[in-house]
């Protein structure tokens, strides 16, 4: 069989998915939605090759082999196998599978949605799989079934048993709402305390804010999204994302033992955000944590200038001179005037509090790339480079 190579995008959730009610299965306790983002910035990249030479499965990540024991990554390859259209034997030979982020891994910034998607649609074309693999991106990663399409997707969280219905569809695609923007304000890349699988399992146990919220809040609250979306209403898409963001972090409070995924710095940035909307007496940009401190703000394109001098000035860098602090290409900042700093009236951070900030965009699905320059293992299913 061809190697196959694939990329595939991070999503960031509008309408949280926290908390599952089968954790074998990964079905959640609520729908989400989410936004694909733009792969130029922010994407995982996986290469599969299967051949009769290969003694035994073997998995590379970020330049690392790992176990290929790891019990979601078998259940996406049993998923694929399941559904091969290959002949008995050529689906029985052995696999190598190679994978790297563009961008740090288990730092709250969805890198196992990305990583389990990109796996999935590489694999779906290897083993010549057909149909919706939202729910074998599913198996490996909850959040990943929303990465295997691009633009503004919803996760049905379902309700038979077997999660036959727990699937991700697209709301619109990257071209219904070309004005919106994403900032990544990036806090800290290290690996999280708590992995979002703990806290979501602690907070279903424990947690009478979470079941609330499932049976209450995110019903309406996720039918009202999409309408927002639909209609690219952006005041009311803002209102709706912060409002649930902040209620996810409540219920990680509301856990035992309590998930602390924000901190000082977060804090700082969503008051400024709030402040700077009551300040222009309008939602001219929202936010929304996932289960890490780095804050994603989306906002219209011709917010952007304005937002990133605001930033500039209330978390100045500690030096002008590191062209890796804005990534992405944004357009230039726009200082803020003294009356919009009166009027926001805080404090400014001490410089360095932010370690760098993304700009990109709503972006594709997964991508299959055919030059053969650009797959990570080689002719005979070896990472390049090793």
């Amino acid at each position: 069989m061809n190697i196959v190579t694939c990329i595939a995008p991070v999503n960031i959730a509008v309408i949280k998915y926290w908390g599952k009610r089968d954790d074998e299965l990964i079905l959640p306790v609520n729908d989400s939605i989410s936004a694909s983002l733009d792969t130029h910035e922010l994407c995982a990249k996986t290469s599969v090759m299967a051949s009769p030479d290969f003694d035994a499965d073997r998995i590379w990540l970020n330049g690392r082999e790992e176990s290929i024991n790891n019990p979601r990554l078998q259940n996406c390859l049993r998923e694929i196998r399941k559904r091969s259209q290959l002949s008995p034997e050529t689906e029985n030979w052995k696999l190598h599978i190679c994978s790297k982020n563009n961008f740090p891994t288990a730092a709250g910034l969805a890198s196992s949605a990305a990583g389990y998607a990109c796996l999935s649609a590489a694999l779906a074309k290897l083993y010549k799989v057909e149909g919706d693999i939202s729910t074998i991106a599913r198996s490996g990663s909850g959040s990943a079934c929303r990465s295997v399409y691009g633009g503004f997707v919803r996760w049905y969280a379902g309700i038979d048993p077997n999660g036959s219905d727990s699937i991700a569809k697209q709301i619109a695609p990257p071209s219904h709402w070309l004005e919106m923007r994403i900032l990544i304000l990036v806090v800290n890349d290290e690996r999280k305390k708590t992995s979002s699988a703990i806290g979501m399992k602690n907070a279903v146990l424990t947690s009478e804010l979470l079941k609330y919220r499932a049976e209450h809040c995110v019903p309406k609250r996720v039918e009202e999204m999409q309408r927002a979306i639909l209609s690219k209403n952006f005041e009311k898409f803002a209102e709706l994302m912060i409002k649930d963001s902040n209620q996810m972090h409540a219920i990680c409070l509301d856990t035992s033992p309590p998930c602390f995924y924000l901190n000082n710095v977060s804090f700082s940035v969503i008051d400024l955000i709030h402040a700077y909307n009551e300040a222009s007496n309008s939602m001219k940009v929202g936010y929304t944590n996932d289960a890490g401190p780095n804050t994603v703000l989306y906002l219209p394109e011709k917010n952007v200038p304005e937002v990133l001098g605001l930033l500039d000035y209330y978390f100045p860098t500690e030096s002008t001179k590191n062209s890796e602090y804005k990534r992405g290409n944004p357009p230039q900042s726009l200082p803020p005037s003294n009356e919009l700093i009166l009027k926001i009236n805080r404090e400014k951070s001490q410089p360095g509090q932010l370690k760098y900030i993304i700009y990109t965009r709503v972006g594709d699905g997964p991508t299959y790339l055919e030059n053969p320059r650009e797959h990570l293992l080689d002719s005979k299913g070896f990472p390049v480079g090793l």
